[in-house]
């Protein structure tokens, strides 16, 4: 490589409240050749981005359009719902739909929960993002329903949350173009999976080639005496001895000289 010629990178987007440091810790190490892009997206954004093809890959949230995109689920999130600290629902360590039927419950237009249902009083108004409906919360307006991530990424010291029994999870997926699934991208998953830096699954193997068939070893005599005498017949070439018992010894019968 040239010093004018930059090295290929691999480009993932990740969703806010993801984490990837481990991950990329672990991709600088094992492939410090090949730089890891980071680009922080909304939710709404991420998917669009690696289908123009802006991104290799995505830390995204769940549901992923399995008809374009290979997704691998990695972990679902606990909801809890953030209030002022002073709230009456901190006094337990866990809430219920129910325990906020009195409180206006936020909606912001980024909102990840799949909600059949809002539960409290709506807002008369969506704020736009997560971040601006936390500052409502910290201004006494109303309460926010989000995953623990979102939670501890807008975190305030005026604020607390607790979490919410009965409430949509939301889960995260490593996603990628179905017809993009490159070497890079196998690496990517490899580091996700806990693989290690030897392992080369999923990975396009060369065939093996075919080993030649062992030599058969040559006959010697020694193996020649050694089947002699499994037959019975002794190694030096010899008759066997007749099955009827030893042989007689001529001299026996023979008259003895008189005196």
């Amino acid at each position: 490589m040239t010093g004018s010629e930059v090295p290929p990178s691999f480009r993932l987007v990740y969703v806010p409240g993801v984490m990837p440091d481990k991950w990329v810790r672990i991709w600088n190490e094992r492939l410090p050749d090949v730089p890891l892009t980071l680009t922080q997206v909304s939710a709404g954004a991420a998917q669009g981005l690696l289908l123009g093809g802006d991104a290799d890959a995505g830390l995204v949230r769940s549901p992923v359009d399995r008809t374009v995109f290979s997704a691998i689920p990695l972990y679902t999130e606990r909801t809890v719902v953030v209030v002022p600290k002073d709230h009456l629902v901190t006094a337990a360590d866990e809430v219920t739909l129910e325990d906020l039927a009195d409180d206006i419950v936020l909606h912001p237009l980024d909102d990840v929960l799949d909600w059949e249902a809002l539960p409290g009083r709506p807002a008369l108004e969506r704020p736009a993002t997560t971040a601006d409906a936390v500052e409502l919360v910290a201004a006494g307006i109303g309460v926010l329903v989000v995953p623990l991530s979102l939670a501890r990424l807008h975190h305030r010291k005026d604020l607390t949350h607790r979490p919410l029994a009965g409430a949509p999870e939301s889960s995260v997926a490593l996603a990628w173009p179905e017809d993009a699934t490159t070497d890079r991208v196998e690496d990517f998953i490899g580091i996700v999976r806990g693989r290690t830096v030897n392992s080369t699954r999923g990975r396009r193997q060369q065939p093996a080639p075919e080993k030649p068939a062992p030599e058969k070893p040559r006959r010697t005599d020694r193996d020649g005496a050694r089947r002699q005498q499994a037959a019975g017949r002794p190694a030096g070439g010899g008759r066997r001895r007749s099955a009827g018992g030893p042989a007689k010894n001529p001299r026996r019968g023979r008259p003895r000289r008189g005196s």
